[in-house]
Parts: structure tokens; C-alpha cells; sequence
């Protein structure tokens, strides 16, 4: 299966997921290049240490996000893409792109959800006093976070955390869970239909 990756910031889980490829892992995913909208982002330095393709599509180059989204789905057509990982991107993908993408983009995000969407979910988990959340890959809809969802991990969440010790225990289980998702999904263990996940066995058999 023929990958990209999107990614705005540190990159941690790009990195993950290019590593655990080079310790043979994720067997069915080639991994073509990653799309970052930040030109000083750290995850561009990583992606190419570990040999991915990079290219950067800054927003503000073009005249709309209609614009922007089309050059997007050029760039991923030109490259034969099957699917996106949107691994730390911090745009809405809109329908521009959604048009010709929907059901092969998967997003990761740092909660449980339907709980707590958006930019500031950790600090509202801690907000709201719960005593779990986690982290969640979800097929990517016109709204922000509210895809069906493919796959969670919960952690603990303490009395005493703080954000930077509560977003330390969320990234070590989006570390775990992203691959195994990423990997299923490559093997043809799951897809999207009428806006539900649907599940196949080892036998071929929708479950």
C-alpha cells in the first residue's frame, strides 16, 4: 500500500512509523513521502534522515484553501498515493480534497474520542478531571475529529499530572497503536463504507 504522510510539527510519530518500516513491521506499506504546511518543521528533518521524500505546500502560497488542497491532490496523484497518514497535522482537511480522498485518510489524535476534539484535548482531560483517555485513529470526515473511529488506547490519567506527564503517556500509546492500525489497514483489515469501519478476518471475512 503506497502511503503519505502529513505531518505539521516534531514529528515524533512520523519517525515511529518509518522506523518500525525499516525494522520490517509494516511489511505491506511503502512509504512514498511526506507533506508538511510548516517549512521550519522538525518533522521534515526526520522524515528525510530516515530517507523519505519531503515537500512542503505552505498555505499562505496560494490564494484559498481550494487552491491549496487541489495542488495537494495533484502532488498525492502524481505519486499514485492508496491512502494518507495524518500523523500531528494540524489542519482541517476540507472537501476539496475529502472529494477525491474520502475513506483512505486516517488521523491520529491525543484523546478518547468522541471526547474532547480539537487542538487543546489533553489540557481539557485534565480539565474535565477524567480519570482515563488515550489516543484514537479515526477516518477523517469534514469535521474536526468526528470520523468514524477505527482503533483506541486508553492511559490512566492521575491526580497529580500535569500536561507534559499526561502528553509523555499519550505518546507512548499513540507510538503502540498507530503502527498496529497502520499495518491492519495495509493488510486490508479494515475499510470504510457508508461511514461505517468495517472489519475483515483473516479468511477475507467482513466482521
Amino acid at each position: 500500500m503506497r502511503l503519505a504522510l502529513m505531518a505539521s510539527g516534531t514529528g515524533t510519530n512520523v519517525e515511529v512509523l518509518l522506523s518500525e518500516k525499516q525494522a520490517g513491521n509494516l511489511p505491506s506499506v511503502d512509504w512514498v513521502l511526506l507533506g508538511c504546511d510548516r517549512p521550519n518543521a522538525p518533522t521534515i528533518q526526520k522524515a528525510e534522515s530516515l530517507s523519505l521524500k519531503t515537500w512542503v505546500h505552505s498555505p499562505g502560497e496560494f490564494a484559498n484553501k481550494i487552491q491549496y488542497e487541489k495542488s495537494l491532490h495533484l502532488v498525492l496523484s502524481e505519486h499514485e498515493i492508496d491512502g494518507i497518514v495524518l500523523a500531528g497535522y494540524m489542519r482541517l482537511i476540507g472537501p476539496t480534497l475529502l472529494e477525491h480522498w474520502q475513506g483512505r485518510i486516517i488521523n491520529l489524535h491525543p484523546s478518547l474520542l468522541p471526547s474532547f476534539p480539537g487542538q487543546h484535548s489533553i489540557n481539557d482531560a485534565l480539565l474535565y478531571r477524567v480519570k482515563l483517555t488515550g489516543c484514537t485513529v479515526h477516518f477523517v470526515d469534514e469535521g474536526i475529529d468526528t470520523g468514524p473511529i477505527i482503533a483506541q488506547e486508553s492511559v490512566p490519567v492521575f491526580s497529580n499530572d500535569t500536561t507534559e506527564t499526561l502528553a509523555k503517556r499519550i505518546h507512548r500509546a499513540e507510538h503502540s497503536l498507530l503502527p498496529k492500525t497502520v499495518r491492519r489497514w495495509s493488510e486490508g483489515g479494515f475499510y470504510l463504507k457508508d461511514k461505517i469501519v468495517h472489519f475483515v478476518d483473516e479468511v477475507g471475512e467482513t466482521i
